[in-house]
């Protein structure tokens, strides 16, 4: 059996998360065919792994100026997209017109534009894009969908799902090239895609219409200055200065070898900043987030998003005809300089404060009762472990019961209720998606999209 040939275009620190299973678990079916990136520092730490930790051997490294040559001469059969969120079309594209298949990090891309053109190559060359949701595949959120299907409580009419970033995850992505808007498309749609996907998918649902509001209430220079904490405002960056030492957002890169590694030393050939003050003046994204969306069924969505909370999770309530489904999912706090993972006891936060996941029915007339689920280990809830199963198993079947293999189509579907969203705020008014990119328009159901 021939070998399946991927590049990878983008190496930072999730690539690594799909490059370590396929050249170790599924090394006998697959394999790393080249690298590409910006940087030659990031590269070369990526074969460094390859080459040491991970067992295997070097491969080629393209910069980011020789993507075309890369595909001329590897002639990968699929090519992983895992740059920054803006240039995702512009790598979609070319490998397509390649033809090549692509699998891409989340979100697709940024803009209506953007998706267009994503759109018009899909249909030009008949080749295949599939986006990394992983967040379908964790066991508890298929339990939710396998319950929604199966109508455990009726048919579902509204949906509420808070998200909560907590100030070590959520303050990341403002150190980062996420808090400019042309580089993320804002955390609506960056990470917000992932909650609009799971929705989209639960209901097996195709939004329609969005209203949304977004401040920048926490993070930034004028924020810090109004609480009175001008003294975390003094440096532009955290590493390399001494009195980031105390601050409680600091990121001192010098701390991980990956991250020095990775960032820091690659800092002269790729100009990114990986540890910037999440209280400087160039923030162009939100911290605070909601929106109502309208479904074509009829379903509406009420959603929120805040990014400087001091947990981590969801919360997602579905409202049925014939019943409640609650779905909680918090976490301990990570990335954090005062408060270590092991501190946080379950037994010292009984009931619905307890960290961990649960499914609670709430049937109309009759007692709740806790769904029982399977359990799960390893990254993301379990889900990155599934995931590379089925991205990369010979023996994975193209379909799956539960339909988590999300399209080019419901990749759109995701990320147009984030961009709807932003589009939303610059007008104060509602912002119908058909309008942006007309997606299907007889569809109904997310599953009649590819």
């Amino acid at each position: 059996m021939s070998q399946h040939r991927f590049a990878f275009v983008g190496t930072g620190g999730r690539a690594i998360s799909f490059i370590e299973p396929l050249v170790t678990t599924w090394r006998a079916t697959n394999e790393l065919a080249a690298i590409c990136d910006l940087s030659p520092a990031r590269m070369a730490y990526y074969n460094g792994l390859l080459a040491g930790d991970l067992g295997y051997h070097v491969v080629p490294a393209y910069p980011a100026a020789q993507f075309d040559d890369m595909l001329r001469r590897e002639k990968p059969d699929t090519v992983f997209v895992c740059s920054v969120d803006a240039t995702h079309h512009d790598y979609i594209v070319r490998s397509l017109h390649a033809g090549c298949d692509v699998i891409t990090e989340k979100p697709l891309t940024i803009d209506a534009p953007k998706a267009r053109a994503i759109l018009e190559a899909v249909q030009a060359t008949g080749r295949r894009v599939r986006v990394a949701f992983n967040y379908r595949w964790a066991p508890f959120r298929t339990k939710v969908k396998e319950l929604v299907t199966a109508g455990t409580i009726g048919r579902v009419r509204s949906v509420n799902l808070e998200y909560l970033l907590d100030t070590n995850h959520g303050a990341d992505y403002f150190r980062r090239w996420h808090a400019r808007a042309d580089q993320s498309g804002t955390l609506l749609v960056h990470k917000a895609t992932h909650h609009f996907d799971l929705v989209n998918w639960w209901l097996d649902a195709i939004p329609a219409q969005v209203f949304a509001y977004g401040d920048l209430v926490f993070y930034g220079r004028a924020n810090a200055l109004a609480r009175g904490d001008e003294k975390l405002t003094r440096y532009p960056r955290y590493t390399g200065h001494p009195e980031a030492k105390t601050d409680p957002f600091c990121l001192d890169l010098n701390e991980s070898g990956p991250f020095r590694k990775l960032y820091l030393e690659a800092e002269a050939d790729s100009g990114y900043l990986r540890d910037r003050n999440v209280f400087r003046d160039d923030i162009t994204i939100y911290d605070q987030m909601s929106l109502n969306v309208r479904y074509r069924t009829g379903e509406v969505l009420t959603y929120s998003l805040v990014c400087y909370s001091p947990r981590e999770g969801m919360r997602v309530c579905f409202n049925g005809d014939r019943g409640r489904i609650e779905y909680h999912e918090f976490i301990g706090t990570h990335m954090n300089r005062a408060v270590r993972p092991k501190d946080f006891k379950l037994d010292e936060k009984p009931g619905t404060e307890a960290e961990g996941e649960w499914i609670r029915v709430f049937p109309h007339f009759q007692p709740s009762y806790l769904a029982p689920v399977p359990a799960q280990t390893g990254p993301h809830g379990g889900a990155d472990e599934i995931l590379c199963r089925h991205f990369y198993s010979p023996g994975a079947t193209a379909t799956d019961e539960w339909g988590r293999f999300a399209g080019h189509e419901q990749g759109v579907a995701s990320i147009l209720v984030g961009i709807a969203g932003v589009e939303s705020i610059k007008r104060n008014a509602p912002v119908n998606l058909a309008d942006l990119v007309p997606l299907k328009p007889g569809a109904r159901k997310l599953s009649e999209l590819i």
